[in-house]
């Protein structure tokens, strides 16, 4: 993969996430209508992995794993403080509050050498605990929260990885060592995704995800823009599929509006980072491993989701653009498989 193609790509995740805001902003209906409501709450379970992909599989390496269990309310069930400060933030809407715990894992390409080489991304593991506020309408979805944990040991990242790598009978990392040192995150996080339907024929529907996040604190600060395309049946039971921040992320609320539906769907977005523990070290802290960071990155998605009887299951391939000066490969791929229930 050539580096013209991957700054090509680039750009044209974060061109392409520019028009999608305008388009939908010109869009955008303060009086729009609210959905029905869903009295379910939702629970979910999704692993994202390296190793998981439509191509081929590869070894540890950068992004190599992310782990996350979450529960999501009903529609307008939560505690009057709450939901009058979703609608002091958002307006009027039908609400929902969603908890999780989410673990991710980084590594350097060459996870057998110790020491690491200095040049590559170090060693890192994140968890968090997240909680967030959620307000639909018709044709937007509207997400605040926070995220709270430890990077670094505390973060179980060596143990959960060669915990596995033992379990298989696969070789350990080697350089679990040198991993960055423990630090408190406290991380804010807001966006915003609108639905703008284009098509509705014979039983399919096509519409279009222009979204908007920005998220900052001593985790990763950044603001993204981007889309989705989808066509499928029922594509109002959601506003796509969710991912572990960062990227495109309908979040795990959804409602059966129908027995069956399903889509398939691809996304670009662009985001413009000003900062990233995990790549440049601990924000408290000097003379620790890090490497220099790229300000813009891009992602290419594509999946298939299907929703039966209140359950939703859903693939998601993510191709995504260099993050850091010296990282190899070209363009980095990896997968996202997210189960959710309603009970």
């Amino acid at each position: 993969m050539t580096r013209s193609f991957v700054t090509r790509l680039r750009r044209l995740g974060l061109g392409s996430g520019l028009l999608g805001l305008a388009a939908a902003g010109a869009l955008t209906n303060p009086a729009a209508a609210t959905p029905l409501q869903d009295p379910y709450g939702t629970w979910t379970l999704q692993g994202e992995n390296d190793a998981v992909s439509t191509l081929k599989g590869t070894s540890d390496q950068y992004y190599t794993s992310g782990l996350r269990i979450g529960w999501t309310s009903g529609t307008d069930n939560q505690p009057p403080a709450i939901s009058n400060l979703n609608r002091l933030i958002w307006g009027d809407g039908v609400q929902r509050i969603a908890f999780g715990l989410q673990q991710s894992i980084f590594t350097p390409r060459g996870t057998q050498l110790d020491p690491p080489n200095p040049l590559d991304r170090p060693y890192a593991g994140v968890l968090l605990a997240t909680a967030n506020l959620i307000s639909d309408t018709d044709t937007t979805r509207s997400v605040i929260g926070v995220q709270a944990g430890v990077l670094g040991s505390y973060a179980g990242g060596y143990q959960v990885q060669n915990g596995f790598h033992s379990l298989i009978g696969d070789t350990p990392n080697r350089g679990w060592s040198y991993q960055l040192p423990n630090q408190p995150i406290l991380q804010l996080q807001a966006s915003r995704t609108w639905r703008f339907p284009v098509v509705d024929a014979y039983g399919i529907s096509v519409d279009l995800l222009p979204s908007a996040t920005a998220a900052g604190g001593d985790f990763r600060t950044y603001a993204q823009l981007g889309g989705t395309v989808r066509i499928g049946q029922g594509l109002n039971s959601d506003f796509g599929t969710p991912r572990i921040s960062p990227g495109l992320d309908g979040t795990d609320a959804y409602k059966a509006t129908r027995p069956f539906a399903w889509y398939a769907f691809a996304g670009l977005d662009g985001q413009a980072v000003a900062y990233d523990a995990t790549l440049q070290g601990s924000t408290f802290r000097s003379g620790e491993p890090h490497v220099s960071k790229i300000w813009d990155v891009g992602e290419f998605e594509g999946g298939l989701a299907l929703l039966y009887h209140g359950v939703r299951l859903a693939y998601t391939q993510t191709w995504q653009t260099e993050e850091f000066n010296g990282q190899k490969g070209g363009l980095f791929s990896f997968g996202s498989v997210v189960l959710s229930a309603k009970f």
